[in-house]
């Protein structure tokens, strides 16, 4: 068996910092705590699961903080949590399990990162993240913000889930001002300033800044096509609907069509009622081809959506057979969505004229 190490970084985080720390506290063998600021009860917390909690001068540099914590750890391997993560306990034992038989060959064990979710609790979007480090590989942190590892030697993944769990935050523009404050973006810091700059509404700006990273051409092959995705989201947002369907296209340049791509062109012909055109997108999201489960992926496009979309289509087209067909695939999925519960009273009214 392994010994594990858990080394995070924190700020005010007592609203979580227990519900992290129960997670793992029986599976790890020992806990870093790294404070880089806390004014309320984040650091007496955290000392009653360890007495390894260090202080640290922040200097906006998320990977500099998690090198230091790195530092500290003594374990086999390292893992990594934010203090708003959870395993749930069926991935808790998962790990423990992972745990007891480690390959030791293993460099880094990618384990799933659920981060988006609907109004169920359902997980709709999740990727693969570099979770559990081997230490004598010396693995650095990189990124100011959106701080990362570059996985080498032996990488293997694993079907255990960290989830992403809820955290109520204040809007804050710390991450857009400590990029405004670099004199020189990686390949990856052009793409995450990008995204800031859309989040906070800068939509033109945002745009001028993903053009500039796909023209760096440095940029990873899923965070390109996802900045396509992304500024056609900016054109939409700003009206530019013929743009919009040009930079979705844009996508498969490099490489297969994408379900989210393809449902987002599928809406466009749907809202110039250009149904045929409509039905073919839809459904060409729904093609396993189109699926992939690098970057972020959010599962919606691949299913539910398009099949909520073709249901819409068919019964304008007034092929309500069909209609129905798709509906019970989107209430096999998400039977107690609202469209879902919508469109069930809709069949039974229509099929009982």
């Amino acid at each position: 068996m392994i010994t594990l190490s858990l080394a995070m970084i924190v700020k005010n985080e007592e609203a979580v910092l227990a519900r992290c720390l129960d997670c793992v506290k029986e599976i790890v063998d020992e806990i870093i705590i790294v404070d880089t600021g806390s004014t309320d009860a984040t650091v007496e917390i955290a000392r009653t699961y360890t007495d390894k909690i260090y202080h640290y001068e922040w200097h906006n540099h998320f990977a500099a903080a998690r090198n230091f914590s790195f530092s500290k750890a003594t374990g086999d391997y390292i893992m990594w949590l934010d203090a708003d993560d959870v395993l749930e306990a069926s991935e808790q034992r998962k790990l423990l399990a992972l745990k007891q038989d480690f390959d030791t060959d293993i460099d880094v064990a990618l384990l799933k990162y659920n981060v988006g979710f609907d109004a169920d609790g359902n997980v709709t979007m999740s990727n693969y993240r570099e979770r559990i480090l081997k230490r004598a590989s010396d693995f650095r942190w990189e990124e100011p913000v959106h701080e990362c590892i570059a996985p080498r030697g032996k990488i293997e993944r694993f079907d255990i889930a960290v989830t992403h769990g809820e955290k109520v935050r204040a809007h804050s523009d710390r991450n857009l001002k400590i990029y405004e404050a670099q004199s020189e973006l990686s390949p990856r810091g052009m793409f995450y300033y990008a995204r800031e700059l859309r989040d906070h509404g800068r939509l033109e700006e945002a745009v001028v800044q993903y053009k500039a990273f796909l023209e760096d051409g440095r940029g990873w092959l899923e965070d390109n096509i996802r900045a396509c995705l992304d500024i056609a989201g900016c054109y939409t947002g700003s009206g530019q609907a013929r743009d919009a369907l040009n930079q979705l296209f844009q996508t498969f340049v490099y490489d297969r069509p994408r379900s989210e791509a393809c449902y987002k062109i599928g809406d466009y012909f749907f809202e110039q009622n250009s149904n045929e055109q409509a039905i073919y997108w839809y459904d060409l999201a729904t093609n396993p081809n189109s699926q992939v489960e690098a970057g972020f992926v959010n599962r919606d496009f691949c299913d539910f959506l398009p099949y909520l979309q073709l249901c819409i289509v068919f019964d304008r087209l007034g092929k309500h057979d069909l209609a129905y067909n798709y509906h019970l695939q989107t209430k096999a999925l998400k039977p107690e969505h609202a469209s879902v519960l919508y469109n069930d009273k809709y069949f039974e009214k229509l099929f009982s004229e």
